[in-house]
């Protein structure tokens, strides 16, 4: 190659480097979206809604949500990975985003051509029986499920979160358990309540009106700190239940390549946003705890995740047929 031509191309790819730069400083000059890979009204959609209220404040421009549901996730996730690195299409990303590649058979992107923004919130699994039922706690609930045939544990589906908790409690614990796969939480809690069931686990936002009202009983929060709207409820840990770790979160992702520069202020907006009292008021009132924090705590969090989650597939061989 003559010098001439590799001045050219050196000078060339300078001029690119130098324009990314300054679009990433300018960044964001229009719309921002936030692709929701669930329906509407639940935990991570809420969560996403609020993030998107706060960044937008913060960033000067709209943030839209959007939602696309489907395949366990994957819809959303596959729309955001093969989107352009430019810092307008982000992700909400879930446990189910973590956990796809370990338990389907094809995956239409790679775990790699994502990656991890921001920690929004999380609310709490709660592990949830009959308002009825004669154990109070996960200790009396896994010793009833050891007798007979054991207990019947809805889910919604292989790979939710339900399905982690059950998988903990029976790999870790050694309960019972006879897994019914629904189609969606919703469900799940309707065969709980009619006694089709004896158990499920559920976010402690759609978890919260059940309790107060007096239809379920909930044993025990499967995060590591109680919900602030229901401070009564233990958590497994403190029952004694260390490795039964499990919430329903909220975080962004982003497409691989997005500019450093652009993923540092959408953490530092979306931690800006958590911060504000309105909105995490907001959250706590509903059972969703905030968090927040920085680009490299989320990170921490999603390879601490992976690694939990990654044990409980091992450990029940779970896969999606």
């Amino acid at each position: 190659m003559r010098l001439s031509t590799r001045l050219a191309l050196i000078a060339g790819l300078a001029a690119t480097l130098a324009s990314a730069g300054v679009a990433a400083q300018s960044w964001p000059t229009r719309p921002i979206r936030l692709i929701v890979p669930f329906s509407a009204g639940g935990a991570n959609d809420l969560m996403a809604r609020a993030a998107a209220e706060g960044a937008s404040k913060a960033l000067g421009q709209p943030v839209l949500v959007e939602n696309k549901p489907g395949g366990s996730t994957t819809l959303g996730a596959d729309l955001v990975a093969k989107s352009p690195s430019d810092g307008y299409t982000f992700l909400i990303s879930a446990a189910g985003v973590i956990s796809n590649s370990m338990i389907k058979k094809t995956m239409p992107y790679k775990d790699t051509d994502l990656v991890p923004v921001a920690m929004i919130g999380l609310a709490p699994s709660v592990v949830l029986v009959p308002a009825n039922a004669p154990y109070n706690n996960l200790k009396e609930f896994i010793a009833a499920s050891q007798q007979g045939q054991g207990f019947h544990w809805a889910t919604a589906g292989t790979g939710s979160t339900p399905h982690f908790v059950s998988g903990v409690l029976e790999t870790r614990y050694g309960a019972k358990l006879d897994i019914v796969p629904y189609k969606s939480g919703s469900e799940s809690i309707t065969a709980v309540l009619g006694n089709q069931v004896e158990a499920t686990s559920e976010a402690s936002i759609v978890a919260l009106p059940f309790l107060r009202s007096g239809k379920l009983k909930a044993l025990a929060d499967t995060w590591t700190t109680r919900i602030s709207a229901y401070p009564q409820l233990s958590t497994a840990s403190e029952q004694g239940f260390d490795e039964l770790r499990i919430a329903h979160w909220a975080g962004i992702h982003a497409p691989h390549g997005t500019p450093d520069a652009i993923l540092d202020k959408m953490s530092a907006a979306v931690d800006a946003a958590m911060k504000t009292p309105a909105i995490a008021d907001r959250l706590k009132g509903m059972g969703i705890e905030p968090i927040g924090g920085s680009r490299a705590s989320f990170a921490r969090f999603v390879g601490e995740e992976r690694a939990r989650l990654g044990a409980v597939v091992k450990a029940t061989g779970m896969k999606d047929e």
